[in-house]
């Protein structure tokens, strides 16, 4: 595949935001793909949010296989982040106010010795396509910030209100100027992270495909009604074809579709129709 990087003007001008408004708040709520929660978490964050009590949570965790997730909550609080998977789609507020507490107690506590009911005000970040918006507005309990599955939408800081004592800020998502680790680039495109109209759809789909069969083989296979030769090793595009075939997905004469398959591989496996997928192996832990 051709080499993939996406960091439009948009992003720059988010980190400086995020940068000016890091004072104003008591703590932040990051945001990662549980499906992928190394590859979609902004390495420039550390340094950006020093200070700071950081909460991580792992988002789409109904996507992402149940073993793998906990295996990266112990990893993550390993490292001390306090770690939470989550669905914004169908989660309870609940499950992630305890840890919000925990983050803020003693600053709310410091407060409310002086005679101050504190509100509670925290940032929400994360790379684009992370489910942000979707989870400020499951907090909320109803639509108040616009959310969509394509990366980009969010362009500018907005405060949310949550109940009588809780702000949170929604931010555009960031990567970082370059994403030199392909692989890590690879796993955002395949997550929707990247823009789609940047990358040649087709090429990304195979790719795909290729990572599918190796981590998840008999539900890729069965979901896309793939057959392959015994002891065949299919090239990308190959394993495309095979899908268009398998699936119906056909133009005059038998021939494969390749641009609407790949659209749709894209959108089947964004959307969980392959299975519960973890694309990240845990490092090992010393």
């Amino acid at each position: 595949m051709a080499t993939i990087n996406w960091y439009p003007g948009h992003m720059a001008k988010s980190r400086r935001m995020l940068i000016e408004q890091m004072r104003a708040v008591d703590a932040v709520i990051e945001l990662c793909d549980a499906r992928a929660p190394y590859a979609t978490r902004n390495p420039d964050l550390d340094a950006l949010c020093r200070g700071k009590q950081r909460i991580l949570i792992l988002n789409k965790a109904d996507l992402a296989e149940e073993r793998r997730t906990r295996q990266w909550m112990d990893y993550f609080r390993d490292q001390g982040l306090d770690a939470v998977k989550f669905n914004a789609n169908g989660g309870k507020a609940k499950e992630v106010l305890a840890p919000i507490q925990r983050a803020t107690q003693a600053e709310v506590e410091r407060m409310k010795a002086r005679g101050v009911n504190k509100t509670v005000r925290l940032m929400v970040i994360g790379i684009p396509n992370v489910g942000k918006s979707t989870f400020i507005n499951r907090l909320y309990g109803s639509n108040v910030t616009k959310a969509s599955d394509r990366p980009g939408v969010t362009r500018a800081k907005q405060w949310v209100k949550v109940g009588n004592y809780l702000e949170l800020l929604d931010t555009p998502g960031m990567l970082w100027p370059k994403l030199e680790d392909q692989q890590v680039a690879q796993e955002l495109a395949f997550l929707g992270s990247v823009r789609d109209q940047i990358l040649d759809g087709e090429e990304l789909a195979g790719a795909l495909l290729t990572r599918l069969m190796a981590v998840a083989p008999e539900a890729t296979a069965a979901r896309f009604k793939i057959r392959t030769e015994e002891g065949e090793e299919p090239l990308p595009e190959r394993l495309l074809e095979l899908a268009c075939k398998g699936r119906g997905w056909l133009l005059s004469g038998a021939r494969p579709d390749t641009a609407r398959g790949a659209a749709l591989v894209l959108d089947e496996f964004r959307s969980g129709k392959v299975g519960r997928i973890t694309l990240d192996q845990v490092p090992e832990r010393l």
